[in-house]
């Protein structure tokens, strides 16, 4: 099996992410950014911004996202494996499952009054 991680994240908050090599990935696939710049149209400098792993220099929202796509189809690269790398990368939290929340006394009475049957309180 393949693996593109090859190193962990300088940032101590997030060391349990590891970094992809993107570049090697690519240009053992023989694509150069040139050509990736040609076939998508996304600027070179987000594209590097990409392989860096800055992504805090992309446009952000669907963009970033889009962008990610693109680049991963283009290099041949698991889109989805990508989009979760960024996801994880750029808010370490979403990975982290929450509580599941009480419910207060009001929702209780709002599912009585709906006649929906309320779980027992823990």
């Amino acid at each position: 099996m393949d693996s593109h991680a090859t190193g962990t994240s300088a940032s101590p908050h997030r060391e349990c992410v590891p970094e992809l090599d993107l570049s090697r990935f690519r240009k053992r696939s023989g694509i150069s950014l040139e050509e990736i710049v040609e076939r998508t149209k996304i600027s070179s400098r987000f594209l590097q911004a990409i392989e860096d792993e800055q992504f805090s220099q992309l446009p952000g929202g669907i963009f970033s996202t889009s962008y990610l796509r693109q680049y991963a189809a283009a290099i041949g690269y698991d889109e989805d494996a990508l989009i979760a790398h960024y996801i994880q990368k750029t808010n370490p939290s979403a990975a982290i499952p929450k509580p599941p929340q009480q419910e207060t006394g009001g929702r209780r009475l709002l599912n009585r009054w709906l006649g929906t049957a309320a779980p027992a309180p823990r």
